[in-house]
């Protein structure tokens, strides 16, 4: 019998945590976790991390991870924490980036328990300990695991981003898509085509959108760079430390060499954003990750995510310096959601002037901070006050680096009428209903909305 449970990721965002389990003839079982991630919303830390895990840790055989984004691995520690004795497998790009963000992961979170007073949900030794047991495969490596045979395909989402085919014994094969990509985007390769599947586990974070064009987007990211010079204001881009950061470096630095904007001070605030920058440079010539443009690039001697005026702060003395660097300027820091890290502080010091403006690149979760400056909130608590938002704000969606309606049906469609059926996860509820409407009418493929818990028997 094959079964597979969704626990995060259904009918939410964050939080992807799939269970496939298959049991033979023999009573023998394989049990597969895929992803392990991080609920994110108002806190770091909420709650629902902290609940155990609604399965017994212990008895898991591996872990899949898609990709390194810590709403997919930002309870990976916990699970080791808590009894796992597995395998984890992930391509080497997302171990070597995962890297970075959980042990920024362990800081925030250790800060945030200090604050309430609480225990950790996991520590240092923990994120320690999981990457020893992490083992890196390439795409396409056949590995097999007691009944289930798995593959590793490019979701052309971030640098080694994966979608994951997994074949058993009953000769079913189910697809977890992971996190999609965005067509096309800088840095990544373009995401590899569905293979013919029974079923398909498949995102839905833009179920209900249609992003910009890449003309529209570079266009919108020039002029709002050439408005804040002309105010001689600042500008503040709440960024994703993984790949919005290094997507928007990339086309800076085009815009600069290329004399489309005059050049002025650039500020990448982020000591984890410079970190994993230094990761995309050690595959930026390697063609099984990097994209032909970029790989071109870098062979002429390009330094693809360099360019005169941009100045990385790693230390909280340079970060504090900012302050005093004349305008217009143009700040990067993390997070990408306005919840923690440094772009807070200068938020606190910005955003109350119609000068500056506040740009969005990424999405923003439902009662994250970013969210509700987005949906026009008057004022904004920072460290205990109440800031007024008298700065312009403005979104580009077109850096998203999730697909699209039109891609995730585009996606699907080829194979439709191999498909059983198709379970949408990693959306908010609107999103989840229009994509499922659209396939079910344009594809006539089956599709559900799972819950939290449903074990589904395949």
């Amino acid at each position: 019998m094959l079964t597979l449970t969704f626990f995060g990721g259904a009918k939410t965002v964050t939080g992807a945590n799939y269970l496939l389990e298959e049991e033979l003839p023999d009573h023998s079982k394989t049990r597969i976790l895929i992803d392990c991630g991080l609920q994110q919303g108002s806190y770091y830390s909420d709650r629902k991390n902290f609940e155990p895990f609604p399965y017994d840790p212990s008895t898991i055989d591996a872990l899949l991870i898609t990709h390194a984004h810590i709403d997919h691995t930002g309870c990976i520690p916990k699970l080791v924490k808590q009894g796992f004795k597995g395998t984890i497998f992930s391509t080497p790009p997302t171990k070597d980036c995962a890297e970075h963000l959980l042990i920024d992961s362990e800081n925030l979170l250790r800060k945030e328990a200090e604050e309430r007073k609480l225990p950790p949900l996991y520590t240092i030794e923990d994120v320690n300990h999981a990457l020893g047991i992490w083992h890196k495969i390439p795409y396409h490596q056949k590995i097999q695991i007691n009944s289930m045979e798995l593959e590793f395909y490019d979701a052309g989402h971030t640098l080694g981003s994966s979608f994951i085919v997994i074949n058993t014994k009953e000769k079913k094969r189910i697809v977890f898509s992971g996190d999609l990509g965005n067509s096309p985007m800088p840095l990544v390769k373009e995401k590899e085509n569905l293979p013919k599947a029974d079923y398909v586990v498949l995102e839905s974070t833009y179920g209900n959108r249609i992003h910009e064009g890449v003309r529209q987007r570079k266009r919108i990211l020039k002029e709002v760079l050439k408005e804040t010079i002309q105010r001689k204001g600042v500008l503040l881009m709440p960024a994703f430390a993984m790949e919005r950061t290094q997507q928007i470096l990339y086309e800076m630095n085009d815009m600069v060499e290329n004399n489309e904007v005059p050049r002025i001070s650039v500020f990448m605030d982020s000591p984890l954003a410079i970190k994993l920058t230094s990761i995309y440079k050690k595959y930026s010539e390697n063609p099984d990750y990097m994209d032909g443009e970029a790989l071109s690039r870098t062979r002429k001697g390009d330094a693809i995510f360099d360019f005169p005026g941009l100045v990385f702060t790693l230390t909280t003395e340079q970060s504090k310096a900012i302050n005093d660097a004349s305008a217009p300027k143009i700040i990067i820091a993390g997070s990408g959601m306005s919840q923690g890290g440094r772009i807070l502080h200068h938020e606190y010091r910005y955003l109350s002037d119609a000068k500056n403006t506040i740009l969005f690149i990424g999405y923003q979760a439902k009662n994250s901070r970013g969210r509700e400056i987005l949906d026009g909130a008057k004022m904004i608590p920072i460290f205990g006050e109440k800031i007024p938002i008298l700065c312009n704000v403005r979104l580009i969606s077109g850096y998203s680096s999730h697909a699209d309606q039109t891609q995730l049906i585009r996606w699907v469609e080829p194979k439709r009428t191999a498909l059983q059926k198709i379970f949408l996860v990693q959306g908010e509820e609107e999103a989840m209903l229009s994509l499922a409407q659209k396939i079910e009418t344009t594809l006539r493929v089956n599709t559900m909305i799972p819950s939290s818990g449903n074990t589904i028997v395949l």
